[in-house]
Parts: structure tokens; sequence; C-alpha cells
């Protein structure tokens, strides 16, 4: 028995109906089946057995590369002169971090201890750590300002202390010496006389760095609000530090500098809390990119980052201050006059650039930038530049600093990056990408299919209520032979009749009517 074609067109209006609901309960579902997922991946949690790994243990390879400012004209800039430097590098070095001292508390945070090593790149140096750099030497002239204050006897014997030990206003070593640390008697002498003033073992710019840890975190877990998750709860135990002077400048914001909670827009912004600057920072949103096709938002460093309070007031507090662009880190590293700043001094006063030079500061060399996956606050690509200098002056009563101009001179000037590629990244792409775009295809191919059979339920539906009016037609034609004007224009809209839908609707002359069939 064949289907009418009206059921069929009702079944298919049905069915191309649920389509369409089921498609439009994807469009508001699956977002939320997407963020369920990124919100269960991005909160700290063991049971995530693979994002805590990397979490634990990141994967993503960091470098670090360092560039020296060589000094050319040391015995110049004793006499007066302006200093003339080069800059030599990079010399970079691959880094390994992991967390250890892992510990959960019940208000849902964790605590750890973030270790980290570094490897020398030879093939990726301008040359080998035995390479032979000349730098001001921290100790005379980070010491000689430090004296400054005191009576002019002290800071004699001061400079005494410093001719018996050979130690000159400049400091010729090789990279690796400077970098990790090398034997100093004059150091060695003052920690003896003077406990805590120097940091104990051989003096090098990064010594405290290598194979040592940034301090006991304790970070929220997101457990039970996700919008706090990376976000620092303490540092070595304290809600804020007591380097600077105003509360505001000693408050510890946002996160460990690592991650960020999830669901960012163009509007937030990346507050961070740095134990190698002492304070918290906060970058904010430039533009959107892509990294290996995961799309990213760029944050950047603003140009009141490093401001003195005349340029940017929220910044008094980090003063005393000189000119804009440098940051006074005197108050955590012993008291020595140590200032931070971005590469070549970019984005500060121009008078720092005018009191040195060799310097030339360009945004895509020397900017500090993060590139973020919005959805999960994930860093896709990483670089954070920074710049040491030291303030250096002639002051009387300790003749190695002879005649010297007072000037911020820059040491070194380092950049740490880091960027997700490899299976990482394909993971990623195929989490973050892939797998939303196919949903969201899915969504309007569904409502598109579902569209499609219920357009065609109503051609078929229509088609079969014409086809039905014009065999009715027909039949009240035949039913009144007067119509035609000959037995053939009957006979043949008869077996039009007869053939229509595949079964007979009235017997022909010819044919025997199916009582009289049944009965022979």
């Amino acid at each position: 028995m064949a289907i009418s074609k009206s059921k069929i067109a009702l079944g298919l209006s049905v069915a191309g109906t649920l389509t369409v609901v089921f498609g439009i309960i994807l469009v508001f579902v699956g977002p939320i089946i997407i963020d369920d997922q990124i919100v269960k991946n991005v909160e700290i949690n063991p049971a995530n057995e693979m994002s805590y790994t990397m979490w634990k243990d990141i994967p993503v390879p960091f470098f670090m590369s360092v560039y020296f400012w060589n000094v050319l004209n040391p015995q110049e800039i004793l006499n007066g002169e302006k200093p003339m430097v080069e800059q030599k590098g990079p010399y970079v070095y691959s880094e390994k971090r992991w967390k250890d001292n892992i510990t959960f508390h019940a208000n849902n945070t964790v605590s750890y201890r973030e270790y980290r090593r570094y490897f020398f790149e030879r093939d990726m140096s301008v040359g080998n750590e035995s390479d032979v750099v000349t730098i001001p030497n921290m100790l005379v002239l980070g010491a000689a300002v430090m004296m400054e204050d005191k009576p002019i006897p002290v800071r004699m014997m001061v400079s005494a202390t410093f001719k018996v030990f050979k130690e000159s206003a400049f400091l010729t070593k090789p990279v690796g010496e400077l970098m990790w640390g090398y034997d100093s008697k004059l150091v060695d002498f003052l920690n003896t006389f003077f406990p805590g003033m120097l940091p104990p073992g051989k003096f090098g710019l990064f010594s405290e760095f290598n194979n040592s840890n940034t301090g006991l975190f304790t970070v929220f877990t997101g457990q039970d609000d996700i919008r706090k998750v990376h976000k620092v709860d303490s540092w070595n135990g304290l809600k804020e530090v007591n380097y600077w002077q105003s509360e505001q400048c000693n408050m510890i914001n946002g996160t460990a500098g690592q991650m960020w909670p999830p669901f960012m827009t163009t509007e937030s912004t990346l507050p961070f809390y740095s134990p190698d600057a002492c304070r918290s920072m906060e970058l904010v949103y430039q533009r959107p990119g892509s990294v290996g096709g995961v799309p990213v938002y760029r944050y950047v460093a603003p140009s009141t980052i490093f401001a003195n309070g005349s340029v940017y007031p929220p910044n008094e507090g980090f003063c005393p201050c000189r000119q804009s662009g440098l940051l006074n880190v005197s108050s955590c590293r012993q008291n020595s006059p140590v200032f931070i700043s971005q590469p070549h001094f970019y984005n500060a006063d121009p008078v720092l650039l005018g009191t040195v030079f060799g310097l030339s500061p360009n945004e895509d060399d020397h900017g500090l930038f993060i590139d973020i996956h919005p959805e999960t606050g994930v860093p896709m690509n990483v670089s954070v530049r920074l710049q040491l200098n030291i303030l250096m002056k002639a002051v009387f009563g300790i003749t190695e600093t002879g005649k010297i101009s007072e000037v911020v001179m820059p040491m070194i000037w380092f950049g740490e990056s880091g960027y997700i590629d490899g299976p990482v990244l394909k993971t990623f792409h195929t989490n973050l990408v892939v797998l939303p775009a196919m949903m969201e295809y899915m969504q309007y191919t569904f409502i598109g299919l579902g569209l499609a059979t219920i357009l065609g339920a109503i051609v078929l539906k229509t088609r079969d209520k014409s086809r039905t009016t014009s065999l009715a037609n027909l039949t009240d034609n035949i039913n009144d032979p007067k119509g035609y004007s000959n037995g053939r224009e009957r006979q043949a809209d008869l077996y039009i009749i007869n053939n229509a839908g595949g079964c007979p609707l009235l017997p022909t002359p010819d044919s025997p009517s199916p009582e009289l069939s049944g009965m022979e």
C-alpha cells in the first residue's frame, strides 16, 4: 500500500522542525558546554591531570636573552666625560621552570615555590660566556652613593678598603662570571664585618636567580570562583609589601604573572606581582592577533608603567623619583642605587638618552608584551624586557669615583621570552579553535537542514493539494458527459484519473467493475 504524499509531507515537517529546534538549542547550549570545559581545565585541580601537569611543570620553552652595555671609554668617564657604550649580545639561556612544595588549602588556595634553572645556549648566542665585557662596578659605585651622606672619614676609610682589595669604578670580566658570580675578597670582607649587607657567596648580577625560587606564592585555585583563579592571595605570607611609600604601591595585585582568569575582554587588564621588581604591575590591551591560528589579545606595558609621580600621580609612592621611566628599586636591593627601566630607556624621559652615547630605543625590539588567549587566560607568546641601571656620580672622599658626572648608567638588559608551539600548540588549536568552530558549523547546519526539510514538506504538500484539485475537476467532467464533444476525450480523462496516485478511481467502460471481477 502506497503512503500518501500528505503523510510524507507531515513527517518531513515534524523532522525539519525537530532539526531546527535542535540547532537552535545548540546555539545556546554549545557555548555553555565550551565554557564549562574551559572552567574545568583552567582551575588548579589535580583531578585535571593534563592541565594540572602543565601548570606544575611548565612545558613552554623559555629563553632569557642578555645584552651587556660594554663601556668603551671608562677612563674618560672618570674625567667627567659622557659615557659611551655598545650593546653586546645576545647571550641566550634556556630556562627550566617548575613548581615544588605544592600544598592545597581548605579555602581554595594553593601554595607553592617556583624554581628556575638556566642553561647557556651557544648556538643561539653571539659568543661564548668567556667573552669579556666592561661594565660599572656595582660594589664600588653603589657603595659610593650609599656612603655619600656619611662623614668624610668614613668615606675615606671605604676608599682605602677599595684600594686594599684592588677594586676600581669599572669591572672587566667574562660574561659568565658577571652573570652567575665571581669570587670577591671585598664581598667576603664586607659580609664578615657587615653581615647582611650583601648576599653571601659569589657576587654576580644573576647569582640569586639560578637554581633559586621566586618566593612562597599562595594563589586561588578557582574551584569556588573561576574569576579568582591564579590571583595571588599572599607572597611569602604577606598580603602587601613594605618597600614603598603608599598603601596602593605596596599592594600585591593580580596573578603571579603566568596565567590569568579566563573570559577576558578588550577592557580587561593584566595585573601581576613581580618579586624581581618588588612591586605589582599592570599591562593594557593593545590589539588582537593570532599565534599559530589561535586568536590572542596583545597586552603591553603602558608608557606610565615606570613614570614618576609628576607624570603619573599614582606612582608617587614609588619615589624618590628621578626622570620618568625609571623605577628606583634600592629599597628592596640593600639600598643599592639600582634602577629598572625598559631597554634603551624606551618610554623614558628623553633626557636620559642624552646622557649616554649608544642607545636607540624602539617598540619592536624593546617593548614588553604578552599575547594571551582571552577565553582561557593562557599566554601564548611572552616577551618581558627590562634594563638594569645604576646611579653613578663623583663622591668626595672616595677617589675611585674620580670626576664622574652624575648619570643613570645602563649596565645590562635582558628579555625573557616564551611561546607555545609543537604538540602543545596543536592541542590548543584543536581544543580552542577547531572544536568550537565545528560546533558552530553544526548549529547552523542543523538549522539550515531543518529549514530545507520544512520547505520541501511545504512544496510536497502544495503539489499534492494541486493534483487532488485537478483530479476532482476531471471527475466532475466525466460525470457530466455533456461536457465532451466525443467519447475519446472522456476516455482519456478516465485514463488519467485511473493512473493518478497508482490506483484507479473510477472503472472504465471496457473494464469490469470490482464487484463483477470478484464474482467470476
